[in-house]
């Protein structure tokens, strides 16, 4: 006689019971270990959860790893939970590895207190599995717990090995963080791992995260061997810190070395050609992106829609973002921005509803910022105020910040509105940081408000008193409105507080070679050639109504001095040095530090008109593309 017995399984959601007879429940319903794995290879995870079920006891090592896998791999966190819960009822002790595969499957799920349980309850623990879960704090930007943890495992005396050191270096970042990093780079040495590959490049990553970048590059010049990785950071590192002429000198140096790069180092370098505006440079890294068959990866795209708009060219920008397959919402940003700088509000306020009637991606903060402030910059007062409506009653979901606020400021101090900015700032929700304040004192002194200017300019030198260019902006205002002795007043605090201006520099490329200039500059080796240059145009445009702006000069001296010091800006010479060595029908091509001087940019309208030649110049501010002696600022930024 046959016994008989009643099984129970899990399948579809539903339980199904049926009779069979013993044997044939054991060769039939209860297959092999090894059909487990093959569901678990087929992806059928449902079905190997069924056979766990049915195997309960039988259940082995070889079978909960391939589950667990499977989970892994699918971030498929309720099944992982049954699969560890299979473990408890079952009084399964699983070793350290399966133990360290919970941790991993809980990770990716991003449950980590499931995997800090895990961890915590652990009988042994190996590197692997600290190193586990500290890679999941450090990648999630939890640097504390991370940080916490490290210490944790130095102190059970477990050694970390070369992971655990490139994972928690990630948690060290910033200033903040840099001792921990020396701290760390300490125990590296004495482990010997400094010249490890994957150590090195997240130490020197580290260093150049937190400013040191002469740090990371003595760890760079000290590695054995590189590889992308690592050539990447350095690069990176030299970019992100405005480095850029060091960037890319570093790129063509490893370039000649045969370094291999990847979508990630073309986007660094980018990022480097867009803070020398350096065009030619940027279209040849874009051809060396096509060949390379990387142009598929949405970041090197929105890298290049920065770098074209940054370097004047928003027609390639705006090819670009057109032929881009899948567009993030920092695509749109970066071509609202372009189009910001170079004071096409019109545009900007067009590709923002064509961003909204696509509906591809929503809105973020960076987008309303870039929108206000396109709107800002091409005088369209009425469209901006009403996207901050749009904005405050909170329709698109986000929530407006203190620098959308610092847009509006923005908006009506350019347009003339100062005693409305200086109404709607102490309004505002945020207490004024300041960089709201020294928006509305650059509108101050643009439309010649002294009594508001000096209200704003007191509360900018509370703020900040070593910030050199609020003095300056209100010796401007001081010095337009003819009160020189205010203006010898503020020279005197400035060098009673020893604060230092930034000189102003403006430069220029001639093929592989940059040209500097600074205010009266005598250093360059055509000087000569280039005053000569200067004077003659001065002469030439004043028969065609050039008038110099004398009320840029800060000094309280006679004209014929004043028309002197002008004569002296380095946008003039730089201009003047192009007019020299650019053909002509090529445009001209300037970069200052600073923001243009209102005589500098008369200056360069009118030798525009007057030689038929094209300047694109771009300040610290935005974009002054001057053609036919009109520029697409519209004369006002």
């Amino acid at each position: 006689m046959l016994w008989k017995t009643t099984c129970v399984l899990l399948h579809k959601n539903r339980f199904t019971s049926f009779s069979v007879p013993l044997t044939t429940q054991i060769t039939s319903h209860f297959p092999p270990i090894s059909n487990l794995k093959h569901f678990c290879i087929k992806g059928h995870l449902k079905d190997a959860l069924i056979e766990m079920a049915i195997q309960g006891e039988q259940m082995c090592f070889e079978a909960y790893d391939s589950l667990l896998t499977q989970c892994v791999n699918l971030k498929a966190v309720r099944e992982g939970q049954r699969v560890h819960a299979h473990m408890i009822k079952t009084c399964y002790l699983p070793p350290v590895y399966l133990r360290t595969r919970l941790i991993v499957m809980y990770t990716k799920c991003d449950c980590l207190n499931d995997a800090r349980q895990v961890l915590d309850e652990m009988p042994d623990r190996n590197v692997v599995s600290w190193t586990a879960m500290i890679s999941a704090y450090s990648q999630r930007g939890y640097t504390f717990e991370a940080l916490d943890l490290f210490v944790q495992m130095l102190r059970s005396g477990t050694l970390p090995n070369e992971f655990t050191f490139a994972t928690i270096l990630t948690s060290c970042s910033g200033v903040c963080g840099l001792n921990h990093g020396r701290q760390i780079h300490s125990l590296i040495i004495k482990r010997n791992f400094e010249s490890h590959i994957f150590v090195g490049s997240s130490l020197l990553d580290t260093y150049a995260k937190s400013g040191e970048i002469h740090e990371a590059r003595r760890v760079f010049d000290r590695l054995p061997e590189r590889d992308v990785v690592s050539c990447t950071a350095i690069i990176a590192g030299y970019a992100q810190l405005g480095l850029d002429e060091e960037a890319l000198e570093l790129f063509r140096q490893l370039q000649k070395e045969g370094m291999e790069s990847n979508y990630v180092t073309y986007a660094s370098v980018l990022t480097a050609l867009s803070g020398l505006a350096a065009l030619d440079h940027g279209r040849q890294v874009h051809n060396r992106v096509l060949r390379s068959e990387l142009l598929s990866y949405v970041v090197l795209q929105n890298s290049l829609i920065d770098m074209y708009s940054k370097c004047g060219s928003l027609t390639y920008s705006r090819r670009v973002f057109d032929g881009m397959s899948e567009r993030t919402v920092i695509s749109w940003n970066a071509m609202l921005v372009g189009y910001g700088k170079h004071g096409l509000g019109r545009e900007v306020v067009e590709l923002f509803r064509m961003m909204r009637k696509e509906n591809e991606v929503k809105p973020d903060t960076v987008t309303f910022m870039a929108v206000l402030s396109g709107c800002s910059h091409g005088g369209l007062v009425d469209e901006g105020l009403s996207i901050f409506e749009e904005l405050v009653s909170a329709e698109n979901g986000v929530e407006p910040e203190i620098e959308h606020y610092g847009c509006v400021v923005d908006l009506l101090g350019r347009s003339g509105q100062v005693d409305r900015a200086l109404s709607f700032i102490e309004r505002m929700p945020f207490i004024p940081t300041a960089a709201i304040w020294g928006s509305l004192l650059g509108a101050c002194r643009v439309h010649a408000n002294v009594p508001v200017g000096e209200y704003v300019a007191q509360r900018l030198f509370e703020i900040e008193p070593q910030n050199a260019g609020n003095y300056v902006i209100l010796s401007n205002l001081y010095a337009s409105a003819g009160r020189w002795e205010d203006v010898t007043m503020l020279r005197q605090l400035m060098m009673e507080k020893s604060v230092t201006k930034e000189p102003g520099r403006s430069w220029i490329k001639q093929g592989r070679t940059v040209h500097s200039f600074h205010a009266s500059d005598r250093s360059h080796p055509r000087k000569e050639e280039v005053f000569a240059k200067v004077k003659e145009l001065s002469e030439k445009i004043k028969e065609a109504g050039y008038v110099p702006d004398l009320s840029c000069v800060l000094y309280d001296v006679d004209e014929e001095q004043k028309e002197r010091i002008l004569l002296g800006h380095s946008e003039k010479l730089a201009l003047a040095f192009g007019m020299i060595v650019t053909p002509p029908g090529l445009p001209i091509r300037i970069m200052k530090n600073l923001r243009i001087c209102v005589d500098c940019h008369n200056f360069a309208k009118f030798v525009s008109k007057d030689y038929l030649r094209e300047v694109s110049l771009r300040d610290s501010n935005r974009f002054h593309h001057i053609v036919g002696g009109t520029c697409s600022c519209g004369d006002y930024w």
